[in-house]
């Protein structure tokens, strides 16, 4: 068999395994603890996105803005988040072992790496303001008065 029925039969089978596993569960836990545990999961998901997903779009965009291709590659540990973000948000039990595996790694790999040279440094608002630069004279107004 070639590569593109393997790929066929593991993408008809995982379905199969979900169920599988989702029945499990249920049997080793009981339907109203797997149904918490899966919501439990997709919240944690959505959290992930939300946290990580967007500091990982601002991280791209600011490196397509730049032109630098180079700091796209160098922030792997960012699309492994993404990624396990939306494995944990996906239902079934095999999709959320996969992405909390993604996630452990990622932050594992995130304590251990250097800092990215993209020049971009994730802050929360509340975490900066703006400071005039007193070495410019003209700030942008029209007449220099500052609004006074």
């Amino acid at each position: 068999m070639n590569v593109a029925k393997w790929l066929l039969i593991a993408l008809l089978a995982f379905p199969l395994a979900e169920l599988a596993a989702l029945i499990a569960v249920i049997a080793m836990l009981g339907l109203l603890w797997a149904v918490t545990l899966q919501a439990a999961s997709s919240l944690a998901g959505l959290l992930v996105l939300r946290r990580a997903g967007g500091a990982h779009v601002a991280r791209v965009r600011a490196a397509l803005h730049q032109g630098s291709v180079t700091a796209l590659r160098a922030d792997g540990t960012g699309s492994l988040t993404l990624l396990a973000g939306i494995l944990m948000l996906i239902p079934g039990f095999i999709t959320d072992v996969f992405g909390l595996a993604l996630l452990v790694g990622a932050t594992l790999a995130s304590g251990s790496a250097r800092p990215a040279s993209d020049g971009v440094i994730d802050l929360a608002p509340e975490q900066w303001h703006q400071v005039d630069d007193p070495r410019i004279t003209d700030h942008g107004t029209d007449n220099g008065d500052r609004g006074r």
